[in-house]
């Protein structure tokens, strides 16, 4: 088995209201045991429309997983196209009753209303994978040596489901290859001359390992994945590689091995016992998002604000009235004053501080949209920088700059 074909079904997907996490997160899964996924389908929630998207979902791979379209009522139609399309029938499974009756009381519910004993029915033929965290169970269905997976669309149901039951089954039965990868991040250099400068030992990779780039934000990420039959030979082979390929980008590498940035810093904040906060006025909080997703965090990250208005840059941080009144409160000066305040309030090693236009209208004092200056500031040293971009909406502007201070955040640290 080698390619998988999703298929996201709902048509709060199709219409923008609701994201398709699960598609993502899936994907990612089996790229870990080695199945590629090579088409994804998101269609709405209509018996003919499911059976025609199946039918074209086995033409393409060997194993099909759905994800949405179950419901608690008895009509259901991904079940209803699940039966028409395997040519089976709809009935009510003891097994899978039980296991919803003991989740209903669980939570306190002695009786199980008759909309949630519908979600007991499953295609005769079909093997069911309990739902530990919600009502609709998993059903998998076999054609010809293929495997067909029914999943519901909650991503909180769909993670376990996955990664405790689906991928071990598969590994199980199926003879699968190891996969290993490796993530070597890169900053302060283009793609293009990123590609030029490592194309010689990118041509001698040897044929099980693949080299893909990844743009972040101003950082690129040199994905290396391996696969073969000795996961220690792979893990062996990659670290051989990736050491051949750093005397090549010298101080450009920040990380070797942490995917998202934030875990980077993670790693040295934590290894130098350092202490970080935060005071952030244009990403509105995303910093300290970002920060406290991390597990463990709590040991460096001591706290953030997010002073929106001016009056409480002053008030909180002691941003100096006449700074704001000669410079505007979005600027470098601003920036420096917030990030000192911070440090100083938290009594942290480094402090960061944004401020700046998100749009969609220009700020108070003119500033254009995408205007934003930021201040890293380690122990008595700081560096303010100037970011505009305009092109950017709302939310983006906000994520992007997030990642951009954390990235030169990492790089100050690695360099000293």
């Amino acid at each position: 088995m080698e390619k998988a074909v999703l298929i996201t079904i709902g048509d709060e997907i199709l219409s923008g209201n609701t994201i398709d996490t699960n598609s993502n997160f899936i994907a990612s899964e089996l790229k870990n045991i080695g199945i590629k996924v090579s088409q994804i389908f998101t269609i709405s929630d209509e018996i003919e429309t499911i059976k025609k998207t199946l039918g074209e979902a086995f033409e393409l791979g060997d194993l099909v997983i759905t994800t949405g379209g179950l419901g608690p009522t008895r009509d259901d139609k991904t079940k209803k196209a699940l039966a028409e399309f395997f040519n089976d029938e709809i009935a009510l499974d003891e097994v899978t009753f039980n296991h919803l009756k003991e989740y209903m009381e669980r939570r306190g519910r002695t009786d199980i209303l008759e909309r949630n004993r519908e979600q007991a029915f499953v295609p005769t033929r079909s093997t069911v994978f309990q739902n530990q965290y919600g009502t609709a169970p998993c059903m998998m269905m076999e054609m010809d040596g293929k495997l067909c997976y029914s999943l519901p669309g909650v991503p909180y149901e769909v993670k376990p489901l996955i990664k405790d039951q689906i991928i071990p089954y598969l590994q199980e039965k199926y003879s699968l290859q190891y996969i290993h990868t490796r993530i070597v991040s890169v900053v302060g250099i283009p793609e293009s001359v990123l590609a030029d400068t490592i194309e010689e030992w990118e041509l001698a990779l040897p044929d099980n390992i693949a080299l893909s780039y990844l743009p972040v934000g101003t950082r690129v990420k040199l994905r290396l994945t391996a696969s073969g039959d000795h996961e220690a030979f792979l893990q062996q082979q990659v670290e051989r590689e990736i050491q051949t390929l750093l005397p090549l980008l010298g101080d450009h590498v920040i990380a070797v091995s942490e995917d998202k940035i934030e875990n980077i810093l993670a790693e040295i904040l934590t290894e130098r016992k350092l202490t970080i906060s935060t005071a952030e006025s244009c990403t509105g909080g995303e910093l300290a998002k970002m920060l406290t997703a991390v597990p463990g965090s709590s040991k460096y990250y001591l706290g953030g604000l997010v002073p929106y208005a001016t009056e409480k840059k002053i008030k909180i941080l002691n941003v100096s009235k006449e700074t704001v009144e000669q410079f505007t409160v979005v600027s470098e000066q601003v920036a420096s004053e917030m990030a000192k305040g911070c440090q100083k309030l938290f009594e942290t090693h480094i402090s960061l501080s944004t401020t700046g236009v998100a749009g969609p209208g220009k700020g108070e004092d003119g500033k254009e949209i995408g205007t934003v200056y930021y201040t890293i500031r380690i122990n008595d040293k700081e560096v303010t920088s100037k970011l505009y971009m305009p092109h950017l909406e709302r939310l983006d502007f906000m994520y992007f700059v997030s990642q951009k201070v954390i990235q030169d955040l990492v790089g100050l640290l690695v360099a000293q």
